[in-house]
């Protein structure tokens, strides 16, 4: 394909990505509701047990006649992009795959998988953790303070929390494609295991955006299982 030809490509490709992001968001903007509800369950789980710590039985709070409108708008971006990723990444591997040879198209596949369900699990993991997390926010604020939310931060925050542990997650996946590589060997990461055990810790604290024990924990235990677990698979793949 010529320079033009690629640039033609690529246009077709980015238009029917803005036509499926701006569909995902007006169906998320008509479900806002029922994910603000799921979103906001925790908060009013946690009001319902401590109405005294909790202010209006755990309804969110706005502070200005705009911040509702732009919450839901926020939201409905939120839901395009994950209603619409299946049709971005699809759109992106059509692009990328006529430049790959059949084994690289293999490999690529291989890694492609691991980092959707790694990043799927990082989301899961967020959301279940969420919880305990909030009820610590909520109590670490003491008896004398009333947890009065706003929608729009409270919703940006869990968005923050499980982008960050979807992207976290991928580390296995960075490990084992540096591995195969050659930039490290699993040898080199069993010997400097001690330290990355400190390493993970210390990047399990700073990025967790709410700061909590539950969060951390959270994200440190499985990063650290994934750590060996890449060990071994990067041996595996380089025999």
């Amino acid at each position: 394909m010529t320079l033009v030809e690629h640039l033609t490509e690529l246009r077709k490709r980015i238009i029917i990505c803005i036509i499926a992001l701006v569909i995902g968001t007006l169906f998320g903007f008509f479900l806002y509701n029922s994910v603000i509800h799921f979103i906001a369950h925790p908060y009013q789980d946690f009001a319902r047990k401590h109405p005294k710590q909790v202010g209006l039985q755990g309804q969110f709070v706005v502070t200005g006649p705009l911040e509702g409108f732009s919450t839901r708008l926020k939201v409905a971006a939120y839901l395009g992009v994950f209603f619409s990723s299946p049709i971005l990444l699809w759109e992106l591997w059509r692009f990328i795959t006529p430049g790959l040879h059949k084994h690289e198209r293999r490999y690529a596949i291989s890694f492609v998988a691991s980092a959707l369900a790694l990043f799927s699990l990082g989301v899961a993991v967020s959301v279940l953790v969420w919880p305990k997390a909030l009820d610590f926010l909520i109590r670490i604020g003491g008896n004398n303070v009333a947890a009065l939310y706003g929608p729009s931060k409270y919703v940006s925050l869990y968005v923050a929390a499980a982008a960050i542990f979807g992207v976290v997650f991928l580390f296995p996946v960075v490990l084992v494609f540096l591995q195969v590589v050659g930039v490290v060997s699993s040898r080199k990461l069993r010997k400097v295991r001690r330290p990355a055990i400190v390493g993970i810790a210390f990047l399990a604290c700073v990025v967790t955006p709410s700061s909590d024990p539950y969060s951390f924990i959270a994200m440190a235990v499985p990063l650290y299982i994934f750590y060996e677990s890449a060990i071994v698979i990067g041996r595996i793949l380089k025999k």
